[in-house]
């Protein structure tokens, strides 16, 4: 089943965001995170997808690959999304199924909690995993994170740390 997950993989290439420095994309990765978890409502998550699309077409990956590795999330997903629709109240019963109402808003934070974490998921690997490689992802966390040493913090050991959390 998960032969060909394509998750963390390094696909060496010549797009715009291979070529943008890796510091850049772990900034904008945060940022893209940030813009994620404030998206509030219909326009700002079209909003995400657009930029998540754009950021896919200037990579140059195949969809199908971004597919893929969204494909081993299926079960975080389906439980993430029944966990919202029947533990989640609300004002708007949809339909009710034994002693268990559906609300209209759990439906709807449903949704919003499975479209962000496939933005997540995609969007992430678009900009650090697929396009930037394992060793420039680790010199460029270590690079950000440098200033730390001054308060006695192993930069270099944390840097590695998140960079082999980020692979897996």
């Amino acid at each position: 089943m998960l032969k060909d997950v394509t998750l963390g993989q390094f696909f060496p290439g010549n797009s715009i965001l291979h070529k943008l420095d890796p510091r850049i994309k772990l900034i904008l990765a945060v940022v893209y995170i940030v813009m994620i978890f404030l998206a509030k409502g219909v326009t700002a998550y079209a909003l995400v997808f657009l930029f998540t699309a754009f950021l896919i077409g200037l990579s140059r990956i195949p969809i199908k690959t971004i597919l893929k590795s969204i494909k081993p999330l299926l079960i975080v997903l389906i439980i993430t999304a029944l966990i919202n629709i029947f533990w989640n109240g609300g004002t708007t019963p949809l339909f009710t199924v034994w002693r268990i109402t559906v609300y209209q808003e759990g439906v709807v934070r449903a949704v919003a909690m499975a479209l962000r974490i496939i933005f997540l998921m995609a969007g992430t690997s678009v900009i650090l995993t697929y396009t930037t490689s394992p060793i420039a992802l680790t010199d460029a966390i270590e690079r950000l994170l440098s200033p730390l040493r001054a308060i006695k913090v192993p930069v270099h050991e944390l840097s590695m740390m998140m960079s082999i959390a980020l692979r897996f």
